[in-house]
């Protein structure tokens, strides 16, 4: 660095109290270090696989203004909603002036987390030199919170959905509250479990806190806070950015969820209204379905958090995000609707309205950003079976599936994945799934012709196939049946998520949403995850890559002639 350039950076580090660029860089990396250092802790310490091996959780620093410093990368349906977390257990206790060193506020209320009451939040403040200056939260699914069963599709108002513990102090100034502690345990048919997860997201938290203290020690109050207006501000610019390039107008696209758990049959319109002016986009969701009295209704904080998602991931947002990213995003919800549905109207099955508009948001933006959006995705859904016992107590098995992604412009979609609301999951292995001894794995395995058509063709759905070992109860999660992942600019529709149950005497039924369907030892019960959208004409894919799939086994010849025809005549000649 030239003198010259030695002083210029001095002087705006003068200007923008001590948080020249390089400062900057090395505070907006240690919050992110910290994040990390939240998840590592968390995955490490937790009970539960589904926090452990499926990173079912959102673990995320704060400022004293509740913006976001950092989250960690864990669960994308989350993102953004932390926040909301914050304001909400803070406000039950008395708000930040109210709050003492050592203090834990623990919650599972609904309409306070956004989520379902499985998605138990801690929110642990931060002080430095004795003032407030942030918190650690982090949101994880338990096991079990009290609900009427392990999880849940047929609720029809949300004390069905868990024991509600609505932003409590369970430590007071570094001193646990027994009481409130053994009641908190009392209320789980897996104590065990629900104590170890809730002490790890607990002290994962405090980690947090400590790495966020580290940084203040290191370069003092004033010259963090100055890097953390610098950091927000550039996330704010890369968002702007995208959107100063994308034409100003008003865009629109509409679904339907197959119905809403409780009324088999019935459609649940959705309507996502974009408009997009200079550098600032407002999705409007309030045109959208009334509040249902099934599990579908979505609470407005995880409303708004998904379709913040679905701008940051057409922004091209990488690494750790912030809350600066979200300012140019104004999103807008009806009171009383199924975007932002009014207590105690159930929500056990928050993320399906959730996830679908993630995709009607990138629908309505496809015409207009051809080499960005994708083709639709198989959408997300999955089965668990259940049940209890003297040597495990409660055990269940989650079966969480990929699905196939949509193609896009830059090529094929292989790999099948997590839609982008779960995309920060992972499946349980096959040998977890076994550990309990209660259910067989007997197929995990790619399916032919379930992608949509195309120039570029969709990914692949998955089926699963497990047989239970002895009587058990299954739950299905199934949504998307009805309404196929959409192909693009003339590619084909995928194949819609689907899902069956083979008795030991032959017969085999169809299944959708099953609350609690009673499996005796040696049924199967099989899911089929859907396939992407294709993207372009299929006459328009390359001969070769038509026959290299027919090869291995991604499309049948059947599928391949029907579909693709010009690649068998060129070859027959």
């Amino acid at each position: 660095m030239t003198a010259e350039q030695t002083v210029a950076v001095r002087l705006a580090s003068d200007r923008d109290g001590g948080a020249d660029p390089v400062t900057t860089e090395v505070i907006r990396y240690g919050l992110e270090a910290a994040a990390e250092q939240m998840r590592v802790s968390l995955c490490r310490s937790a009970f539960s696989p589904a926090i452990y091996d499926g990173l079912d959780f959102g673990a995320a620093l704060y400022d004293r203004e509740v913006r976001l410093l950092s989250q960690a990368k864990a669960m994308p349906g989350f993102l953004g909603t932390l926040g909301f977390c914050i304001e909400a257990m803070v406000g039950r206790v008395g708000g930040p002036e109210a709050l003492r060193e050592g203090d834990v506020v623990f919650s599972t209320y609904g309409y306070d987390i956004g989520s379902h009451q499985q998605d138990a939040v801690v929110v642990v403040p931060g002080f430095f030199e004795g003032e407030l200056v942030g918190y650690a939260v982090i949101k994880a699914h338990h096991l079990d919170i009290g609900a009427k069963a392990p999880y849940c599709t047929d609720t029809t108002d949300i004390f069905q959905e868990g024991t509600i513990f609505p932003g409590v102090r369970i430590y007071s100034a570094g001193v646990r509250n027994e009481d409130l502690y053994r009641t908190i345990l009392a209320n789980s048919r897996a104590p065990e479990v629900l104590a170890g997860d809730l002490n790890a997201q607990i002290g994962s938290a405090r980690v947090g806190l400590r790495e966020l203290n580290r940084l203040l020690e290191r370069f003092g109050r004033t010259r963090f806070e100055a890097a953390v207006e610098r950091i927000l501000d550039h996330g704010e610019r890369v968002v702007r950015n995208f959107l100063a390039g994308v034409p100003d107008g008003r865009y629109s696209a509409s679904g339907a969820l197959d119905d809403n758990a409780v009324d088999p049959g019935v459609p649940v319109p959705l309507e996502v209204v974009v408009d997009v002016r200079g550098d600032e986009i407002s999705i409007d969701l309030s045109e959208s379905a009334d509040q249902q009295r099934g599990p579908v209704n979505s609470p407005a904080a995880v409303s708004v958090g998904m379709v913040c998602v679905a701008v940051a991931t057409l922004a091209g947002v990488e690494g750790g995000v912030n809350g600066g990213y979200f300012r140019p995003i104004d999103v807008k919800t009806r009171p009383g609707s199924i975007f932002e549905p009014i207590a105690p109207a159930p929500i056990f099955l928050y993320g399906w309205a959730g996830t679908y508009a993630i995709g009607l948001v990138h629908r309505a933006l496809a015409d207009t950003l051809p080499d960005i959006v994708p083709a639709d995705n198989g959408f997300h859904g999955g089965m668990m079976m259940w049940g209890s016992d003297e040597r495990d107590g409660l055990w269940l098995v989650a079966a969480m599936h990929a699905v196939g992604m949509g193609a896009s412009a830059r090529g094929d979609m292989t790999t099948p994945l997590l839609s982008i609301a779960l995309s920060g999951l992972t499946t349980i292995p096959a040998e977890i799934q076994e550990l309990t001894g209660h259910v067989v794995v007997e197929r995990f395995e790619l399916i032919p012709d379930t992608g949509g058509a195309g120039r570029l063709r969709g990914g692949l759905g998955v089926r699963g196939r497990y047989r239970a070992r002895d009587p058990q109860v299954l739950m299905v999660l199934l949504e998307r049946t009805q309404s196929p992942p959409w192909g693009l600019r003339g590619g084909g529709d995928g194949r819609p998520n689907s899902a069956s149950v083979l008795l030991p005497d032959g017969t085999v039924q169809d299944v959708f949403k099953v609350p609690g369907m009673q499996l005796p030892a040696g049924a199967v019960a099989e899911y089929r995850s859907g396939g992407g959208g294709g993207f372009g004409p299929p006459s328009e894919r390359d001969p070769e890559a038509v026959l290299h799939d027919v090869r291995e086994g991604y499309v049948t010849e059947e599928a391949a002639r029907r579909d693709y025809p010009h690649a068998f005549a060129q070859s027959e000649e």
